[in-house]
């Protein structure tokens, strides 16, 4: 009996040690984790929410960069004014019609991209690369590169069209072609970040499928329409929600190919938040201006998430 009992009492603390050393192990594993976090976490506190709440405050005030001091309540001022901003109206259409035109155009250049790649042919890995490589370069290096190509006088792609006798055109510098090359160029450089993922989504496709389909005698176009589309869906979907708000986030090329010109032809939303927020030193007016954009955007993800939702259902 005595030796049963000194068992138990053994048994216990055991237990109990080994308890108590799991505990000591999952408090150095979560100070550990906090400790990688930390960086992290100031970062984005100081980039990322710091700067929403001071726009959401200074989108009330008349604050001028130049005169922090002096910055007062105004209220609805700054949102009112917004209303018959005229230039204001033109960037948010500039905005939204290159939106319109690009995500369509750059996400069916990837799907392209990306089936083509899909096929075992030889040297498709040096092709893959090269789809691929616009995406790694910088936006400003892109702009710099076709703006010197698309010169209406000297310009690489004016000497190819005079040499199969077609009229030169003047490109960025005409109102009516300049959001269209834009939209040409963001698309082309863009599309191969969509096509990996496009890519790795092909290649999770069960082949057994299209075998079946193949039994049944589907051609090509039935198996891209009834098979590939749908097991992209979820892709699809996420790729028209990135595309969609990195495309309303447009302001490197136009500011550094046209300006937002000619005629206000190419500014964009977020180009004209930085004029007012940086050369005319109103904070308060583009932060205002900021704020309603944001939930724009937050407004217009909802939107295209349930809309694929409703299509799945």
């Amino acid at each position: 009996m005595s030796n049963l009992k000194m068992g138990n009492l053994s048994l216990k603390r055991f237990v109990k040690v080994r308890n108590l050393h799991a505990q000591r192990y999952k408090r150095s594993e979560v100070t550990t984790a906090f400790g990688f976090l930390t960086p992290s976490v100031v970062l984005a506190s100081l980039f990322i929410v710091l700067p929403i709440i001071l726009a959401f405050t200074y989108a009330f005030t008349d604050y001028y960069l130049l005169k922090p001091n002096a910055k007062q309540f105004i209220g609805m001022n700054n949102f009112t004014r917004m209303l018959t901003d005229e230039v204001l109206r033109t960037s948010f259409f500039n905005t939204l019609k290159f939106v319109v035109l690009v995500v369509p155009l750059q996400l069916s250049m990837a799907l392209g991209l990306a089936l083509i790649a899909n096929k075992k042919i030889k040297g498709n890995s040096f092709f893959r690369a090269a789809y691929f490589s616009p995406a790694v370069l910088s936006l400003v290096v892109i702009s710099i590169l076709w703006t010197v190509m698309l010169n209406p006088t000297s310009g690489l792609m004016n000497q190819m069209l005079a040499n199969i006798g077609l009229p030169k055109q003047p490109f960025l510098t005409s109102s009516s072609q300049a959001m269209l090359s834009i939209v040409f160029i963001s698309a082309w450089s863009g599309c191969g970040y969509q096509m990996m993922i496009f890519l790795a989504g092909l290649k999770n496709i069960d082949p057994s499928l299209y075998e079946a389909a193949d039994i049944d005698g589907a051609n090509t176009w039935h198996k891209f329409l009834y098979i590939t589309l749908p097991s992209l869906k979820p892709i699809t979907m996420f790729l028209v929600i990135t595309t969609t708000i990195q495309a309303f986030k447009l302001i490197v090329q136009p500011m550094v190919m046209t300006g937002g010109g000619p005629d206000y032809s190419t500014i964009t939303i977020l180009q004209y938040i930085y004029e007012y927020g940086f050369r005319h030193r109103n904070i308060g007016y583009a932060s205002a201006i900021t704020l309603v954009f944001t939930v724009f955007l937050v407004v217009v993800s909802i939107g295209i998430k349930k809309l694929f939702k409703e299509e799945a259902a």
